[in-house]
């Protein structure tokens, strides 16, 4: 059960700082008006509500990194993802603390 919590919420073993290095894209899932009130540097703002009409902005040949305010809503937007054939994307939870591990 908690590894499959840590999976779905994102878990302290990815190296993010990593992922961004090699290319992997960011997608703030919060509302426009969260996402400019602070983001991080570089990343795309696609609300999770409108998520599956815009996949086509993501490319499904990077990684991706979900987050928004908590985890939340970027654990509903890493499994929406997968089931739309991204290969790999991961959860980093609130954008705060994803800020935080790229700087």
């Amino acid at each position: 059960m908690f590894g499959f919590l840590k999976n779905l919420f994102g878990g302290n073993s990815v190296d993010y700082k990593e992922l961004v290095k090699n290319g992997a894209q960011i997608i703030d899932v919060r509302t426009p008006a969260e996402f400019n009130g602070g983001h991080v540097k570089g990343a795309k703002n696609i609300p999770l509500q409108s998520l599956n009409q815009n996949l086509g902005k993501i490319n499904k040949n990077k990684p991706v990194i979900t987050c928004c305010a908590s985890g939340a809503r970027s654990a509903a937007a890493k499994s929406i993802l997968l089931n739309s054939g991204f290969s790999e994307v991961y959860n980093s939870g609130g954008w705060h603390g994803l800020n935080n591990k790229l700087s």
